[in-house]
């Protein structure tokens, strides 16, 4: 049996590979999402879900530094950015 990793918690390569093509599908299918997505709020929600699914990859492909920069910055810190953009910019219109 070949393995992915040679540390005591080892996973079979075939399952690794099976996880992260299903993780690369979900990515492609978010960003697709993120784009045409045209209502605003909806927009950054989605977004947050993205930045959520990159940090999930980044995690399968053992890059645990990249996971967490991911979700602090694509997860939360942009989202709550834009999400109050949006409200500030509704303010003046009313």
């Amino acid at each position: 049996m070949t393995l992915a990793v040679h540390t005591p918690y080892t996973v079979p390569i075939g399952f690794m590979d099976a996880l992260q093509v299903t993780l690369l599908v979900l990515v492609a299918a978010g960003a697709t999402a993120v784009v045409l997505i045209r209502r605003h709020v909806q927009q950054v929600l989605v977004l947050s879900i993205y930045g959520v699914l990159l940090a999930v990859l980044f995690f399968a492909f053992q890059a645990p530094d990249v996971t967490l920069s991911e979700l602090t910055v694509g997860a939360v810190a942009l989202p709550v950015i834009l999400l109050l953009t949006l409200a500030k910019i509704r303010k003046r219109e009313e």
